[in-house]
């Protein structure tokens, strides 16, 4: 069994990604911190080459990004060339738009473009991967959740997941056993947290929470996960030293499985 990669979802920091410069400095950070993997996401108008200059620079894995959905649609080989210059093998959507939510149809609209975007990324090398939040555990009409209908009318070839344990266990499931649901479809992991205060979530860096992050990682593990990556999407410290604190606990969870 290989072992899993383990990085850092760059949206935590995307405060300190905004610019060429200050994008330098994060990256610099993260090696820093002996990390070597990176989710792109939340980046600033920064030229793909420079962002390549960078990624070259640091020596930095980019396992997968989050882009825009009309990105896809309208400008699919433009963003599939950005990709290969970062030898990035895999591009992410965040979210789909609210009117795919509204009724079984459009969200069956959204699963027709799903699966031929994938396709044409697929046959250009690139996968196409969808991440959740809490929504997609909502049910439709005909009693089966968005995700339900995600994983089964999809192709699994052409469409993979990226699942975030904060927002499965929020929509009302247990991560580790959710995660077996999406065997073989699953290239990155998000690993988030969240605490209670106060009778009140808040995201909490990874082991301070409630979610069961060992046992997380062996369905990662049986599921043939190559990345887990961190995220916290708010912070109460400089979300730099969250990143660490973070970072730190997930090594040491990965030192008791492999």
């Amino acid at each position: 069994m290989e072992k899993i990669k383990l990085g850092a979802q760059l949206f935590t920091l995307r405060d300190f990604i905004k610019t060429y410069e200050d994008t330098d400095k994060t990256f610099e950070f993260l090696r820093n911190e002996g990390i070597t993997v990176a989710q792109i996401s939340g980046i600033g108008p920064i030229e793909p080459e420079k962002v390549k200059e960078l990624v070259e620079k640091y020596e930095l894995d980019i396992c997968v990004t989050h882009k825009p959905f009309d990105r896809m649609i309208n400008d699919l080989d433009a963003l599939i060339e950005e990709h290969k210059m970062i030898n990035c093998p895999s591009i992410g959507i965040g979210a789909m738009s609210d009117e795919y939510r509204q009724s079984e149809e459009k969200l069956f609209e959204f699963v027709g473009l799903l699966n031929d975007i994938g396709a044409k990324m697929k046959k250009k090398g690139i996968q196409l991967a969808y991440h959740n939040h809490a929504f997609e555990f909502e049910r439709m009409k005909s009693g089966r959740t968005i995700f339900d209908i995600l994983i089964e009318e999809t192709d699994p070839e052409l469409l993979h997941f990226i699942p975030d344990t904060h927002w499965m266990q929020f929509g009302g499931v247990n991560p580790p056993d959710f995660l077996r649901k999406l065997d073989g479809r699953v290239d990155v992991c998000h690993f988030k947290d969240y605490k209670i205060v106060n009778n009140e979530r808040k995201f909490a860096e990874i082991g301070t929470g409630t979610l069961n992050f060992d046992a997380c990682f062996e369905s990662c593990q049986d599921i043939g996960a190559k990345y887990i990556v961190i995220e916290q999407d708010l912070c109460d410290i400089d979300p730099r030293e969250s990143m660490a604190i973070s970072y730190k606990n997930l090594l040491e969870i990965a030192a008791r499985h492999q």
